[in-house]
This record gives C-alpha cells, structure tokens and sequence, in this order.
C-alpha cells in the first residue's frame, strides 16, 4: 500500500483518472494503487517499445502480471499464478484492435487478472461496468442527466458517460464484469462499439471515436445460473483465452497462501503461514471433489453441485484465521476451516450432504493424520 493520501470521498477525479493513493483506512485499494511502487520501477526500467497510449510495453505487462526481477534486482510479486503463454496472448491481443475475452469456471481469477491488466496497462482500473441480469443499456453506452435534459434538450452537458465511453475518449482500458449474466440486447449494443471503435450519440447528431489505446476486457463463465449467451457477432469482436483451474495441487495451495496473506494483512490477521498445513489440507478437499476422484488416483467420489473454486478456498481459510485470531490462538486450526468448508460443500443441502458425508466416511476418516479435521467435520455437520 503506498503512502500518499486518499480521496476522503473515494470518489474518481473528474479527469477520469482513479485515486492516485489510498490510505489505511481503504479496505481494498485499486491494483494501481496497491501496486504503484511496482508499476513505477517496471516504466523506469521498462526500454522496450509500448503500443500506442500504454504505460508498459507488452514484456513490462506481462512481468507484472507473472513476477520477475528488475534489472537492479527487485523483485516484482507474482499477481497470477498459471500458464505463461495464456498470459502473453491475452497481453498480445490487446496490443491489437481486438477486445479480449477471459472466460472460465468460477474462481478462475478472471475478475482479477482484467483489474491488473487494467492497471498495467492504463494505470486506471476502474472503467468498469458490472453485468447483472438488471444491467440497463446506458451502463455501456450513456445516459442522461434528466434535469439538464428537460431544462435544455439534449447537449453535452446533459449526456452521462459510460464507464466505455470514458475509456473511448481518453484511450484506455474498459472493463465489463460478467458479460454474460448482461440481457442480450444489452450485450449486443457491444457490438459497434468493439467493431467501429465509435459510439454514435444520435440525440446530438454526434459520435465518439475511440483514441489510440482504448480496449475492453470483458470477464464470463459458462457454470453459473442465469447465464445469457453470447451472440456469435459480438463472439467474433473478442479474442477469448480460457484461464484453467491452478494444474497442479501446489500452485494452487501458494495461490490461496497468497492471497490469504494479503487480506489477512488488510484485515490485521495472523500472517497465514502459521496455517499452511491447513491451506493444504482445505485445497486438497476442494481439489478431490471437484475432481471426483482422490490424490492418489484410487477411490472415485461424487462431486458436489457447487464449483469449489480457488477463490471459495481463500474465502474459507481467510475465514478460518478470523476465528483463529478472535477465538483461538491466532494459530489456523482444523476446527477453524472445518465450517467453512462444509458451507462451501453443501450448497444443496439434499443432495450436497450425501456426497460430503461419503467423503468424510471413506477417505477422511481412513487418513490418520486427518484425524482431527475429521473429528471437527462431524461436529459441524
């Protein structure tokens, strides 16, 4: 967290430009203000060549993203943790004119790996348009100040931009969470925009050409409830990389370690090494039943209907350390994680506890190092 002075307010400065700085009492800084330290020693070192209004080349974007060491020797964190290559084509794909798609199951870090690229890229994170089944059309194209409009008809001081007719006029980044939970008219009025680069304003004879450096990242999954498609013509404006689920059994126990760390520090946690055995234990639950079948390749199991995600493990170990600090020891405990765990397990509690109590019954309870987690299930199931 850098150590300048934030907003009092939060608010976005009218230059459409986010809060340079947050102070302490900022629950979750914006990635370019968490990270500014990072990105301000990647541009000094940075000598390569930068497409057209980015702050960082491609290679500078890419090292932010993935972590490295700087000529002088510092060390850029890790902020993802997966294949390389997908993490170039991404960065690749915005160097053109194409807009790109992340699309993955749940808990992929799809959300968060746009805010970094965002950062990266533009230094503002915050173009953002958050898609909901209730998402109007003016979220991604504009709107009115209805006051101005009756008093003086339609003008430019009455028009009301959009997070990407923002990004279009000053050439940056443009973020569309969950593109897919957006009604399909909303989602195709897209489709100009990506193609054209412009925005017609007909209500002032008028439009909005998009500057050298503007571009969409837009995030979807495919699991979820109330999930519209896609149009096959606004499937062809994006380039879409998948983000698969962390390979290995490692990568996603030092994700969660990660990101456990970094919101415990926020929330004055105990640090989460302290429970790494634990961060180990909960991604092996959440791995074997995601995947219907053991470690050890030898006891097939149901899976549950949840989707038992990176990101719910982190949620149940940051929870686990909560109760640790306030009703324990501050040391992370099997009974700390146990309740998290069946809550993210037992989503329909039907046919959720058939599958967790035959889970907990053959393979649990025959692995005597687990005996204490297994001991702490029982009691909350």
């Amino acid at each position: 967290m850098d150590n300048g002075t934030a907003l009092d307010n939060g608010a976005v400065p009218d230059n459409g430009t986010a809060p340079e700085t947050a102070g302490d009492e900022v629950l979750r800084p914006h990635a370019e203000q968490q990270y500014a330290a990072e990105l301000a020693l990647l541009a000094e070192h940075d000598d390569r060549p930068r497409p057209p209004g980015w702050r960082l080349s491609p290679w500078a974007v890419t090292t932010y993203l993935l972590g490295g060491e700087l000529p002088d020797g510092t060390e850029v964190s890790p902020k993802y943790i997966g294949p390389r290559r997908l993490v170039e084509v991404a960065v690749a794909t915005l160097a053109t004119d194409r807009a790109l798609l992340l699309l993955g199951v749940p808990g992929t870090a799809k959300t968060w790996m746009s805010e970094h690229l965002a950062a990266a890229i533009s230094g503002d994170s915050t173009l953002l348009v958050q898609g909901t089944a209730g998402t109007p059309e003016e979220a991604v194209r504009y709107g009115w100040n209805y006051a101005r409009l009756l008093a003086e008809g339609p003008s430019e001081r009455a028009l009301v931009e959009s997070p990407l007719m923002r990004a279009m006029r000053r050439g940056m980044v443009a973020r569309v969470e969950e593109l897919t939970r957006m009604p399909g008219d909303v989602q195709d009025s897209l489709i100009t925009l990506l193609s054209e680069k412009t925005l017609p304003v007909p209500e002032l004879n008028a439009e909005v050409q998009a500057r050298r450096g503007f571009t969409v990242i837009a995030t979807a999954n495919d699991r979820d409830r109330g999930v519209n498609e896609l149009s096959s013509a606004l499937r062809r404006r994006f380039n879409t990389v998948v983000l698969p689920l962390p390979e290995s059994e490692a990568d996603e126990v030092e994700i969660v370690a990660r990101r456990v760390a970094q919101l415990g520090r926020a929330l004055e946690l105990p640090e989460a090494p302290a429970g790494l055995e634990e961060i180990r234990r909960v991604v092996t639950v959440f791995r074997e039943l995601r995947a219907g079948l053991t470690g050890d390749g030898r006891t097939k199991l149901k899976s549950p209907s949840g989707t038992l995600s990176t990101a719910e493990a982190i949620s149940v170990v940051t929870s686990g350390l909560a109760l640790a600090a306030h009703f324990g020891d501050g040391v992370l405990r099997a009974p700390d994680v146990a309740g998290g765990i069946v809550g993210a397990v037992l989503q329909d509690p039907a046919s959720d506890r058939v599958v967790w109590q035959e889970y907990l019954e053959t393979v649990v309870r025959d692995r005597p190092e687990w005996a204490d987690f297994y001991r702490a299930c029982r009691e909350v199931s």
